[in-house]
């Protein structure tokens, strides 16, 4: 039997998902188009199912942080038709638990590609961790090298310049008159 495939793998999830609070999490519009409902019947479900959502599920955003995504996510002002709650972040855990709650079956379906970008990202995080660490170490090598090039450098710069010659006192005749040349 072939697995079934959906135009959900084409959906570039990992766009989405934002860091706020130390934390990974994704915007309840975000994740409500990706499960197939609207924004607003997600908020009902999760309203209704509030106990189910501790702080490290899903946490609401303050309005200077709603402020702060505004231009980035292109949200229109509450006066002209946009939206008139702050905006919910769901972590990976929080979008598993709303998939839930929906119980739609796009929002089961949905619910695996969504957890499979936080894991992703997760992964590529820990790499860039590792490289930063790896990086710090070589330029404390680095930096220590590079003192120790200098201290080696302003050692042996004076061996490899030439030596000074002391002033040789030409032989013959001298006078202390200007001009005056002997012998020719």
């Amino acid at each position: 039997m072939k697995p079934k495939t959906t135009t959900v793998e084409r959906v570039d999830i990992s766009s989405r998902i934002i860091s706020l609070r130390d934390h990974r999490v994704i915007l309840d519009a975000d994740l409500a188009k990706l499960y197939g409902v609207t924004t607003k019947r997600l908020k009902e479900q999760v309203k209704r199912n509030i106990d189910r959502f501790p702080s490290d599920f899903m946490f609401v955003l303050t309005e200077k942080e709603a402020i702060s995504l505004r231009p980035q996510f292109a949200t229109s002002s509450s006066g002209w038709g946009g939206t008139r709650y702050l905006p919910m972040a769901f972590t990976e855990h929080g979008a598993l638990m709303a998939a839930n709650v929906l119980k739609t079956s796009k929002a089961a379906e949905m619910s695996i590609y969504v957890i499979r970008a936080f894991v992703k990202m997760r992964r590529e995080m820990a790499v860039n961790e590792a490289v930063a660490r790896r990086l710090a170490e070589i330029e404390t090598t680095l930096l220590t090298h590079d003192a120790a090039i200098r201290d080696l450098y302003a050692k042996i710069r004076p061996l490899l310049l030439p030596p000074e010659l002391p002033k040789r006192r030409r032989i013959g005749f001298y006078t202390r008159e200007r001009g005056v040349r002997y012998g020719h």
